[in-house]
């Protein structure tokens, strides 16, 4: 298989990029991009293989990563001082990193509460949709949307739902006393029946912790 260089990547005709921002910017959803180093973007960028013109090569080339909803999502990018690991480090595609890779998945975005969206490449048959796995049930469940339909249900769609029975009255201030990679660890747990947002203490924890018992259970 060719491999191909960052400069065959980047395609600055049809680079992503312009319409990412407008589908971020149209959306009702708080957000922060945090810009990439440029030798992170490029590295990650090649890494993945993955071309500019792809919203998952743009976030890759031009971000950090992007945060939403006051912080409570962490999307993937290139990773860098203000986001916790990148799409290279959380898939086993740079080495030494202290974080298992899962196969057949490509994990693109964590929450606060524990959870992980990660594209399927095939541990779910082909069908290409980003994934959840939910720490209420232990499962992964399918958002039946590709990578650009998830970047747009970030921007627009109703998180508060989706995060209904994880969240606590005043939450956004907790979030933001977390450092880049941690999350809250939820006692009892959210897959318990006494677990909940409301009726759960919460204490921060590094990313890694929470993911290790995902990857031990799937992998």
């Amino acid at each position: 298989m060719h491999v191909l260089s960052v400069k065959e990547l980047v395609d600055s005709k049809n680079h992503a990029w312009m319409e990412v921002k407008d589908i971020l910017n149209k959306g009702k959803n708080s957000y922060a991009i945090v810009a990439a180093e440029p030798e992170a973007a490029a590295d990650t960028l090649y890494r993945l293989q993955v071309s500019t013109k792809s919203y998952l090569g743009t976030v890759a080339y031009e971000t950090e990563g992007i945060l939403f909803d006051h912080g409570w999502i962490t999307l993937l990018g290139a990773g860098g001082t203000s986001i916790h690991g990148s799409l290279a480090s959380w898939n086993g595609l740079r080495e030494n990193t202290a974080v298992p890779a899962l196969q057949g998945m490509l994990v693109v975005a964590y929450d606060a509460a524990g959870g992980f969206f990660a594209l399927n490449t095939g541990r779910f048959g082909r069908d290409g949709h980003v994934y959840y796995f939910a720490p209420d049930t232990l499962e992964w469940e399918s958002t039946e949307l590709a990578y650009s339909g998830f970047l747009g249900w970030l921007a627009e769609g109703d998180l508060e739902l989706f995060y209904q029975t994880f969240r606590w009255e005043g939450w956004q201030e907790e979030i933001r006393k977390l450092q880049p990679g941690q999350v809250f660890a939820y006692y009892p747990p959210l897959w318990s029946q006494e677990g909940g947002g409301e009726t759960s203490r919460k204490a921060p924890v590094a990313v890694e912790e929470a993911w290790r018992s995902v990857a031990e259970r799937w992998s």
